[in-house]
């Protein structure tokens, strides 16, 4: 299969207030393009836990979206929540995802040790947080972009081999 369709949940007090001041959706856009996808929902909505885990199940819901990605709400801050709603949410974690991000940020910075992101599955379908930084979301993403369209394919059925 090819062609997904991607829920972008962004997570920013300030930019739901000013939408247009987002500058996460162009890179998320630009980096999905490189495996033929493209974000199908797109929301903007303030750091509160509940609306977090309000959205991520409603996006996790409709039939034509492959993939939730977030953005935001990663840091140390008291209203950085998005992990612990994912993860309130997901019915299984996906560790490895953070992980790999984790170690190819650290290339470029010690502060990545310092976000907190999570990953994992709710319905079918594949959650990943990403943190708020437009340099960070297109280092992240653009490092894992390629292992996606293998991660929803097994998650609609695909049974053949990951090893081929």
């Amino acid at each position: 299969m090819s062609g997904y369709n991607f829920a972008l949940l962004v997570l920013s007090d300030s930019r739901s207030k000013n939408p247009k001041s987002d500058k996460i959706k162009p890179i998320v856009t630009e980096i999905l393009a490189k495996i033929s996808s493209k974000i199908t929902v797109y929301d903007i909505i303030p750091d509160e836990i509940e609306l977090i885990k309000e959205k991520l199940i409603e996006f996790s819901k409709m039939e034509n979206i492959h993939s939730i990605l977030t953005s935001g709400g990663t840091g140390l801050y008291d209203r950085d929540v998005t992990p612990q709603a994912t993860l309130s949410v997901l019915e299984y974690e996906i560790p490895a995802i953070p992980q790999a991000i984790l170690i190819n940020a650290l290339k470029s910075t010690k502060r990545a040790m310092l976000s907190r992101m999570a990953a994992g599955v709710r319905n079918r379908k594949l959650i990943i947080n990403l943190p708020g930084s437009p340099k960070a979301v297109f280092e992240d993403l653009g490092y894992i972009v390629e292992v996606l369209p293998h991660a929803i394919d097994k998650l609609n059925g695909d049974n053949t081999p990951c090893a081929t």
